[in-house]
């Protein structure tokens, strides 16, 4: 689920309630979770200039500084979002403590998150459905495990989102302030830390091919036609992806290997068209190698019998 950094045109009670827009399809807990942290970030953040989590939040205080530090992030490296359902994307990282915190209380929790942009100024920021569970290796080391949630039909993207994303976490110890309707901060322990490591959002994408005429004489002229798409996270549709370099491959019956026949341009929609020279039965398809906003895909292979 995001909160998006547009504060500046939106009430801090808008804010808040950021990251419970989604969660209604998680778990039970998930939008309390989120309306909680987001008043404790917002509050840590309006302090640093992270302009996402800047807004009144109608509480008094500023959280003080936990001993709390994170490493060892680990994240995939790319991860497909298509126009609707749910992607959970796990992570793992190594959290560091002082003595005087306790990761056992039944207030203190760890959350990893993904940003968009620089992480003091955040253009989208995507969190979990609940915190990271952590297991203690010593008194001071902690193991933790979590996932950060993206359901796009709901908004948590735009399109221009795509790409590269920073990861970072953070731990807050509420200190008896979570079920509180108006918590002192100042109570309240947060750390966090950005740079952590990097991944791909992107939107996932579809291609197709269809040969014809089917079957065809040797040496007659095959058209094979084709369209590159991918997901529009704003109209919760697929659209036509254009101007891209797409292979045409082909693959001989009996054999497991396509090769490259010719490179070509989709269109202004998305749309490809060629022909080539029938001679042996097998199959076309189109293959695209995919960018850093969109994600590799092959067509399935259309069979065209040579007679």
């Amino acid at each position: 689920m995001r909160i998006r950094a547009t504060a500046a045109a939106v009430t801090g009670a808008l804010a808040l309630s950021a990251f419970a827009v989604s969660a209604a399809q998680a778990a039970p807990a998930a939008p309390a979770h989120r309306a909680a942290v987001a008043k404790v970030l917002q509050s840590a953040h309006a302090t640093s200039g992270m302009r996402a989590f800047t807004a009144d939040t109608g509480t008094s205080g500023e959280p003080y500084a936990l001993n709390v530090t994170f490493s060892g992030f680990k994240i995939g490296k790319a991860y497909k979002v298509g126009t609707g359902g749910h992607v959970s994307i796990p992570v793992s990282y190594t959290m560091t403590h002082g003595t005087d915190v306790d990761i056992t209380a039944p207030d203190f929790e760890t959350d990893p998150y993904l940003y968009k942009g620089s992480y003091a100024d955040a253009d989208n920021i995507l969190i979990g459905d609940a915190p990271a569970k952590c297991t203690a290796s010593s008194s001071t080391v902690a193991a933790c495990k979590g996932t950060i949630d993206i359901y796009p039909a709901e908004g948590d993207l735009e399109n221009a989102n795509a790409g590269s994303w920073g990861a970072a976490a953070g731990a807050i110890d509420w200190n008896g302030q979570l079920d509180s309707t108006t918590p002192d901060l100042s109570k309240v322990g947060v750390a966090e830390k950005g740079g952590l490591g990097t991944t791909l959002i992107q939107r996932n994408s579809a291609l197709t091919a269809d040969a014809s005429p089917e079957p065809v004489r040797k040496g007659a002229t095959l058209t094979v036609k084709g369209k590159l798409s991918r997901a529009d996270w704003e109209t919760n549709k697929y659209v036509g992806f254009s101007g891209q370099w797409v292979k045409l491959q082909f693959r001989k019956k009996g054999s497991n290997t396509y090769t490259t026949l010719k490179t070509i341009k989709t269109d202004s929609a998305g749309n490809l068209k060629t022909t080539v020279k029938a001679s042996v039965d097998g199959y076309y398809r189109y293959s695209f190698a995919g960018t850093s906003t969109t994600p590799a895909v092959n067509a399935a292979g259309d069979f065209v019998d040579v007679r």
